[in-house]
């Protein structure tokens, strides 16, 4: 575990302070940030500060000033320790174990994934954001009473899985009371899990500041020439300073260089050889033994035959610092010793604290000691690892399951056992997204025999990491060879590949390489599967989709209809990437609006619980789309919102227009859209291989030029997706085609996407089918059936939740009339569509609208609804939300927020809107969801 230490406010049972550190000297922007960091909690808002900077430039320094600072607040702290990053959710446990008795106040998810973190309670793996969010409630609770700092020191030796939630923590803060410092090594281990935060990189001293600090050591005799050299060699950097200072030989400088940078390590090693050689022992055993339970150091020190005054040497030397148990002044000091160290000694020293570790309470410690103790091949300690990481992995450590797992790898004598091993290794190191890691273990897997399930499961995860690195256009290929291989041997494993490979070919279409997604489709179907294997919910999927693409339409919709029903209705095994890409295209292709939501409704409650960000953004993406269909246009603002949250949640960048451009083409905000046609096209499409992104552009570009009347154009983009004709979206797109067709005179394209149409809806036989169906037809039939049509489409539409379509059918169905001199008629169909178009916010239509109207000779009245309220994107989230009933607790889990964090929103919301209760809330922004700020989800 690593070593914490509390303030006095905590209670007794904590360690003697050490001395007062040196003076802080310069740093003034540095303490000025966190000054103000601290003073914005202490008035109960949040923010995270990270410090980085080589080793010795002050950041502990300046935490130390931090933690004075604050001294009239709550504070904890928590330093890594170089030896010990292999235990997962180790730091997080010692940080918040003073808090764990306000663990029975989280939501219960929350309370299970923490229990489930630190092994407290049986459950499933710890989902890291999910405990992300459950740090982040727990530390606000514990805010309550008086406001918290939390203080990290050496974070690039925390244990991975600690590091990404206190990294989602500092993303996450906001009016919780809570701040959160965090000092790491530049370029250490993990740095790209602090992207995002704010980060001050810590340089060397001034020569004036350098200056003064020299002075005030025995190196303050020196002249100004010497102090110069000093400054200029050691770059400024503090530690090597004092360091330096402290070590000059008779007051003059050594003619060799200087101990800076990586040099302090040896120059500290120095100091610890010229201690006697219990004491190094001693050392060594302090340097791995575990800080938070020195009774099993003292318990290792026994065994090898060590005194505890063998430490005295050691702290009259300044190696150690002054107290009850070892601990060192500066961690390059402990990783100095554990380095430096002769490879017999260490081993002697691992087995004497293997020897004295509680099998029982801390197992995983004792296996990792057994593993540094063994030399060559030990199927007995393999065992103990493999153990271990299976216990890591129960607990959603999977950092620390590789880490056990390869070890374990490297130190077993069966080959087939061995690459078995690596593998698993290898899968968790894809699950925390090291693609580099998982790579060069799968690169060990190879090397030996293995089983055929071995041998495709190692093919699978090279396809995985190829997907990790954005080449999904190689995935399919891999995947389909792997599963043709594996089939007779492990026809489970190979239905899974199946899947996977057929969702990364239905993204990639025309960019996968070595296959097409035809063959793929035939070759998924001509597999030798077993008829009385049971089929999951992904092989009634898969089948589905593979049977729409080889075999077309009419074979596919009685297996569409069945995988939209499993979707529904069948237990949701896995929620994670896969099932989340084709979750929804089923219903999509059926044109099942009310299919399609339950399906989206069903994903999302599901990835929430588990809290499965990267699949929840997926979904959410899927509902901006339903509610864009609708007409909710502010809905699926709200929806793009949170996706961007999510994406910010997980430290990455807002996905930006790319993802929205069917609502931006709708509201006819040309410029923003072409931009986003621009990335999805050249970026997503040409360079990454996501095909289906580049066409959901095209198909937005015709929204767009259909609302401006350049049907033309329309027809241009239009026919890119018709040829293609992607499941579902290649569904949605026939009516703007047989439109942009008709208008420009193209009867045969037009009358061949008829057809297709036609025989499509009538299979399908949903409201949302037969309506664009007969409003399609209208267009192409003469006179004395076309208002028929007309009038069937408008009655089939308002069955259903599709608004735009509603309201197009209604422009068309006027546009018509006008042409057929029948003002009065065409006026109330034109004012209907204008009405409805308005109130969504869809300019291009409604301008559309607008002309025809005035053709009739009347006026369309102008926008009369309000505009949004000023309100931020999370303060429109917060209120659609609370205006919809939710909780401030449901508010806080459904946006990666705190309670705290709500109710600030909540009542600058309140302010802004001139309101006092949520039931004025509900009542100011219910509008029917055309123009108001209720987020997806609330209806």
């Amino acid at each position: 575990m690593s070593t914490m230490r509390f303030s006095a406010q905590h209670g007794s049972g904590q360690q003697q302070r050490p001395s007062p550190p040196p003076p802080l000297l310069g740093r003034a922007d540095e303490r000025r940030a966190l000054d103000e960091l601290i003073g914005s909690v202490r008035e109960g808002l949040s923010g995270a500060l990270v410090l980085v900077g080589e080793a010795g430039i002050g950041k502990s320094r300046l935490l130390a000033h931090a933690a004075e600072a604050s001294r009239d607040l709550r504070t904890a702290e928590v330093t890594g320790v170089e030896a010990e990053a292999q235990l997962g959710f180790a730091a997080l446990h010692r940080l918040l174990r003073p808090f764990l008795d306000r663990l029975e106040q989280l939501p219960g998810p929350q309370r299970d994934v923490l229990g489930s973190a630190f092994g407290l309670r049986a459950g499933p793996p710890a989902d890291r954001f999910l405990t992300g969010l459950a740090t982040l409630t727990l530390l606000s609770e514990a805010a309550r009473s008086r406001p918290l700092i939390c203080l990290v020191d050496d974070a690039h030796w925390l244990d991975r899985e600690s590091l990404e939630v206190l990294a989602f923590v500092g993303r996450r803060l906001h009016a919780d009371g809570v701040g959160l410092v965090i000092c790491a090594r530049d370029g250490g281990t993990g740095a790209s899990s602090l992207d995002g935060l704010p980060t001050l990189r810590l340089t060397g001293l001034s020569e004036p500041d350098a200056f003064r600090l020299l002075a005030t050591t025995p190196a303050g005799r020196l002249g100004r020439h010497d102090f110069a050299r000093i400054v200029a060699e050691t770059a400024g950097n503090p530690l090597a300073l004092i360091e330096l200072a402290t070590e000059l030989p008779g007051g003059a400088l050594p003619l060799t260089p200087l101990p800076v940078g990586p040099q302090l390590e040896s120059h500290f090693l120095r100091q610890v050889r010229a201690l006697p050689e219990d004491t190094r022992t001693l050392l060594l055993v302090a340097s791995v033994a575990p800080a938070d339970d020195p009774a099993v150091l003292w318990r290792a020190a026994a065994a090898l035959g060590l005194s505890p005054q063998a430490m005295d040497p050691a702290v009259a030397g300044g190696v150690l610092l002054r107290g009850r148990h070892p601990e060192f002044r500066h961690p390059l000091i402990r990783s100095a010793v554990h380095t430096g160290a002769d490879p017999v000694q260490r081993r002697r020293v691992h087995r004497a604290l293997a020897g004295s570790t509680d099998p029982d309470s801390s197992p995983d410690r004792r296996a990792w000691h057994l593993a540094e103790a063994t030399v060559g091949l030990d199927e007995e300690v393999a065992l103990e690892l493999e153990r271990a990481s299976e216990r890591a992995r129960g607990r959603g450590g999977y950092s620390a399951q590789a880490g056990f797992l390869t070890r374990a790898a490297e130190l077993t004598p069966d080959p087939s056992d061995r690459a078995r091993r690596y593998s698993v290794a290898a899968q968790a190191h894809v699950v925390i997204g090291d693609a580099a890691m998982a790579r060069t273990v799968l690169d060990q897997a190879e090397s030996g025999p293995g089983t055929p399930t071995t041998r495709a499961t190692v093919q699978r995860l090279r396809a995985a990491v190829e997907w990790l690195q954005g080449r999904a256009r190689t995935v399919p290929s891999m995947l389909m060879a792997a599963a043709a291989d594996v089939v007779a041997f492990d026809e489970r494993l190979a239905r899974d590949m199946v899947f996977e490979a057929l969702s990364a070919g239905m993204l990639a279409r025309e960019h996968i390489a070595g296959l097409t997604l035809d063959g793929l489709a035939r070759a998924a179907l001509d597999m030798p599967w077993d008829p009385a294997l049971p089929a999951t919910l992904p092989d009634v999927v898969a089948d589905a989709y593979c049977t729409r693409v080889a075999e077309g339409y009419r074979a596919a919709v009685p297996k569409l209809r069945a995988a939209v029903d499993a979707l529904r209705t069948r237990e949701l095994v896995e929620t994670g990437l896969p099932i989340a890409l084709m979750s929804y295209a089923a219903s999509e292709d059926l044109w099942d609006d009310r299919g399609h939501r339950a399906v989206l409704e069903r994903m999302a409650a599901a990835s929430r619980a588990q809290g499965a960000l990267h699949a929840l953004s997926v979904v959410v993406n899927g509902r901006a789309a339903a509610e864009v269909w609708a007409g909710r246009f502010a809905a699926a603002e709200a929806c793009y919102d949170e996706v961007d949250e999510i994406c910010r949640a997980l430290g990455h960048l807002p996905q930006g227009p790319s993802h929205r451009v069917e609502l931006l083409a709708w509201q006819g905000r040309e410029e923003e859209l072409r931009i986003g046609v621009d990335l999805s096209v050249r970026v997503w499409g040409e360079q990454l291989g996501f095909a289906v992104v580049a066409g959901h552009a095209h198909y937005a570009l015709t929204v767009l030029e259909l609302g401006a009347g350049r049907y033309q154009e329309a027809l241009d983009r239009a026919l890119l997706g018709y040829r293609s004709d992607v499941p579902g979206q290649g569904n949605r797109l026939l009516p703007n085609v047989i439109e942009a067709a008709v208008r420009v005179g193209d009867r045969a394209t037009a009358a061949a996407a008829l057809a297709r149409l036609t025989e499509r809806a009538t299979l399908s036989g949903t409201p949302w089918a037969l309506g664009v169906s007969a409003r399609s037809s209208a267009l192409a039939a003469p006179d004395e059936r076309a208002e028929t049509l007309f009038e069937e489409a408008v009655k089939q539409l308002g069955e259903t939740d599709i608004g735009t379509e509603l309201a197009r059918t209604h422009l068309l169905y006027g546009e018509w009339l006008r042409r057929r001199k029948r003002r009065t008629d065409a006026r109330a169909q034109l004012r209907t569509a204008h009405e409805m178009f308005t109130a969504m916010g869809a300019a291009g239509f409604a301008e559309r609208a607008r002309v025809e109207l005035a053709a009739t000779g009347e006026r369309a009245r102008g926008r009369t609804d309000r505009a949004d309220h000023d309100l931020t994107p999370q303060e429109r989230q917060v209120a659609g939300l609370a205006a919809a009933g939710a909780t401030n607790t449901e508010i806080a889990t459904r946006l990666f927020v705190t309670t705290s964090t709500v109710e600030y929103h909540l009542n600058k919301v309140f302010r802004k809107l001139g309101i006092t209760s949520r039931r004025q809330l509900a009542a100011l922004l219910h509008d029917g969801g055309k123009g108001g700020v209720t987020p997806s989800g609330a209806r």
